[in-house]
């Protein structure tokens, strides 16, 4: 059975490299993948960044506008260093203006995040929750009334609304045993790094999967996710090198190209991707580092789209 028919696939949007990346890149991996039936797009959020990186927001309200149906996803969000009020318009009106297709996913970031944007790093997880209430409850409720230890409101509405109801799907992407734990109870989705190891997927696989159960919540219908970083080639060694450039110079860690990344021939590819879904994946997320549209194309006939 192909991939294609056994969980649902989403691939980036060239948004983040250490060379230039051209819109017609991005308009072109933007239409080409919906053409293809990949449910979604995704970014990542990178604001203060040592190589090229767009704004999510802008970017794929940008995708949104060159497509109709696929879906328009960014993961993560480093909720706690922003204002949840903003964020929650931000993604209420990308939802509204992409006519119901937006997914947003939100982590807790790391120390750096806290320090470039001057946020404490103490009481982070109690203000991700916060944030998480105030994000939900704005989206939802016509007059939101707040009162946390971070974050206060006193009747406050925002406009527009979401187009999807109850609203956009609020995914997780964290990674520390008790944040996956915590996704069961409060997140609609999950999404393991791109930076963490496949090995690190497979132990929090069946930590998500026993909390969702306690929360009376069908894993089997959770949305468990995995960000690939992958370069494909018939010459094994090219695709390694390039996966290995990127997390050299973009993650700053080479180890990762073997440990969290997938290289080499469509069929040694498609082997690791099953091993994914062999883990508990019941979506992926496929993210070429180059030669995005000849690797789309590449990913496609992998996954059984073409």
């Amino acid at each position: 059975m192909a991939l294609k028919d056994r969980i649902a696939l989403g691939v980036s949007l060239p948004h983040r490299s250490p060379d230039a990346i051209g819109m017609d890149d991005v308009r072109h991996v933007a239409q080409r993948a919906e053409a293809l039936g990949f449910r979604d797009l995704w970014v990542t959020e990178n604001t203060l960044d040592h190589v090229e990186c767009f704004d999510p927001v802008v970017v794929l309200t940008y995708a949104a506008a060159v497509t109709t149906r696929i879906r328009l996803g960014c993961s993560v969000v480093v909720l706690a260093v922003h204002s949840p009020a903003m964020v929650a318009h931000q993604w209420a009106t990308l939802d509204y203006v992409s006519g119901g297709r937006a997914i947003l996913a939100v982590g807790l970031g790391r120390e750096h995040h806290y320090r470039e944007f001057e946020v404490p790093e103490e009481g982070k997880v109690r203000r991700f929750r916060e944030a998480v209430e105030v994000v939900r409850s704005l989206w939802t409720q016509e007059h939101t009334t707040y009162d946390g230890k971070f974050y206060h409101l006193d009747g406050a509405t925002m406009r527009p609304k979401p187009v999807q109801q109850p609203h956009p799907p609020l995914w997780m992407g964290v990674g520390h045993p008790n944040a996956v734990r915590r996704t069961a109870g409060i997140a609609d989705g999950w999404m393991g790094s791109g930076g963490s190891s496949i090995a690190e997927f497979g132990r929090s696989v069946p930590i998500l999967k026993e909390a969702l159960v306690a929360a009376g919540r069908d894993p089997d219908t959770f949305p468990i996710s995995k960000r690939v970083f992958m370069a494909v080639d018939e010459k094994p060694e090219r695709a390694r090198a390039e996966l290995n450039r990127w997390f050299t110079e973009v993650y700053r860690n080479p180890a990762g190209t073997d440990a969290s990344g997938i290289w080499g021939t469509p069929e040694q590819v498609r082997e690791k991707l099953e091993a994914l879904v062999g883990m508990g994946a019941n979506h992926l997320m496929l993210n070429p580092v180059s030669r995005y549209a000849e690797q789309l194309e590449a990913v496609a006939e992998i996954a059984g789209l073409t």
